[in-house]
């Protein structure tokens, strides 16, 4: 019997105008963790919606077999049928059910149409006891974080008895420990119960950490598999990932800083759910122009909260505090007040707030500031071709055309598209919230070059990420955010990873 569980042979997948896939290979051994990595647009994705039936048989070419058979995919519940299950990167779980309900979602304990709540909520139990979580059965899924809705994703899994786990993006959107927690999840049920697992990752340290085989794509090809066994090292994957060496992850640059630009004074927010929960507390800071400035701290730490109450009061309730733009004191009770304004914020969802899916690139482009395309009531078509045109070019948003629909681009360059949208609108200051989650490492670095780009141009740019070493390679000055407060700032030359986290401890210890 072959020591392949899957084996997927001369895989082609064509859209309209592209080949996402030409003849791939990929084997994946019978209780191994396997790691797919690659630049955006390389085919992981796409291939693992080929395994699991999404895109169905018959609109791809090339073989499946898994576990010896032919398989022929029509849909994904005959994947899950086989033993096959996919998480994605945006989590498949209803908000308002319930923990147990989400579980067996699609799959429920029931007997001639009635569902058996005794059954279903002791299987839950015992489902959530083995991924480790520590929550009760009819907790809501909106009331626990994004880390353990993964677990209870992996759970839901596991209720159809999957024997090989695609988990795509896992930890994106996750902060450290919920990471680590997840990872060793893994290897956990790997060990124990010989689940066979298939990964798709852009955090290569991660991957390095966990994986025995490393696949990796480029363009749609496969280009080579890497033994796990001996740790090889992030260079070498990245050497297979953009076919060189990528020895500066960071671009290096020589800021030209100016005056103040932006103030924050005296920022309260609260909570709009709970309006007497402060959220954002007393915040001071100030952004001058040319200067890329950095918000660190940990996941909840609020500094998405301030950076939407910011822009048009975007989040929060009862917010006071007064914000400066050049020696002048703005009222922005909006966001259309934010934009006319010359303040621009990228989100860091992208996929639900950063972009309308169904539009294409040069409509997306221009939707922020269409006053500049447009005459009377009517937008100037060709004047928005050119801009999209433009921008495209400029960016290198690798498409078909300004025609392709945004929904069908790779992360990066969707946020190549969003980061367009707002250049377009002129901004003087422009806050980024993580502006480079799920994107791979030569996207990122071109992302890097736009963001200083913008500081050379003289915009102030606020920098929100969760990835310390991008704060620490990228940005001039940094604040630290712990509880909705400013707890430390210091110049970027003079920080690093340690002093970062002590802070953020001592400041919790001092509450």
């Amino acid at each position: 019997m072959s020591e392949y569980i899957l084996e997927m042979q001369n895989i082609t997948k064509e859209f309209p105008g592209v080949t996402a896939l030409s003849n791939v290979t990929f084997k994946v051994k019978k209780g191994e963790i396997h790691a797919l990595v690659g630049e955006n647009g390389a085919g992981k994705s796409t291939l693992m919606n080929v395994l699991s039936g999404i895109y169905p048989f018959g609109s791809y070419t090339g073989d499946i077999i898994y576990r010896g058979n032919d398989c022929r995919f029509k849909n994904i519940r005959d994947s899950e049928a086989a033993g096959i299950a996919i998480i994605h990167q945006e989590l498949a779980l209803s908000p308002f059910m319930t923990i147990a309900e989400n579980i067996f979602m699609g799959n429920e304990r029931a007997k001639n149409k009635v569902i058996n709540w005794d059954e279903t909520n002791k299987e839950a139990v015992a489902l959530m006891k083995k991924v480790g979580l520590n929550e009760r059965y009819n907790t809501l899924i909106k009331n626990i974080g994004v880390g353990k809705q993964q677990l209870v994703e992996i759970a839901k899994a596991l209720s159809k008895n999957c024997e090989l786990l695609i988990l795509d993006e896992p930890t994106a959107a996750l902060n450290d420990e919920d990471s680590n927690h997840l990872l060793e999840l893994l290897k956990t049920l790997n060990r124990e119960h010989g689940l066979t697992c298939i990964m798709i990752s852009h955090k290569l340290h991660e991957v390095i950490k966990i994986a025995n085989s490393i696949t990796v794509l480029r363009d749609g090809k496969t280009i080579e598999t890497l033994d796990n066994t001996e740790p090889v090292s992030e260079g070498r994957i990245i050497k297979g990932m953009v076919g060189r060496e990528l020895t500066d992850r960071f671009p290096k640059h020589t800021p030209n800083i100016g005056e103040v630009g932006f103030e924050i004074r005296d920022w309260v927010v609260h909570d709009p759910l709970n309006e007497e929960r402060v959220v954002i507390n007393n915040v001071n800071m100030y952004f001058r122009k040319g200067e890329i400035v950095g918000l660190a701290g940990l996941m909840g730490a609020g500094r998405t909260e301030l950076a939407m109450s910011v822009f048009g009061k975007a989040y929060g309730k009862r917010i006071s505090g007064t914000l400066v733009k050049d020696g002048k004191e703005i009222t922005l009770n909006n966001i259309g007040q934010a934009i006319d304004n010359g303040i621009a914020y990228v989100t860091e969802d992208r996929k639900t707030a950063g972009l309308v899916h169904i539009q294409d690139i040069k409509t997306n482009i221009t939707l922020a500031n269409l006053k500049a395309i447009t005459k009377g009531f009517v937008v100037n078509e060709d004047e928005e071709m050119i801009v999209g045109k433009d921008y495209r070019a400029r960016f290198d948003i690798k498409s078909s055309s300004v025609f392709q629909k945004a929904g069908n681009l790779s992360g990066g360059n969707q946020q190549k598209v969003v980061l367009s949208k707002w250049i377009f609108a002129a901004p003087d200051v422009l806050i980024l919230d993580e502006p480079t989650r799920g994107i791979d490492v030569g996207a990122k670095y071109e992302i890097y070059k736009i963001i200083l780009e913008l500081a050379d141009s003289g915009k102030c740019v606020i920098m929100i990420s969760s990835e310390l070493p991008e704060i620490l390679g990228i940005t001039d000055r940094l604040y630290i955010i712990n509880e909705g407060r400013v707890v430390g700032e210091m110049q970027t030359s003079e920080a690093n990873q340690e002093d970062i986290m002590s802070i953020i401890i001592r400041s919790s210890a001092g509450r």
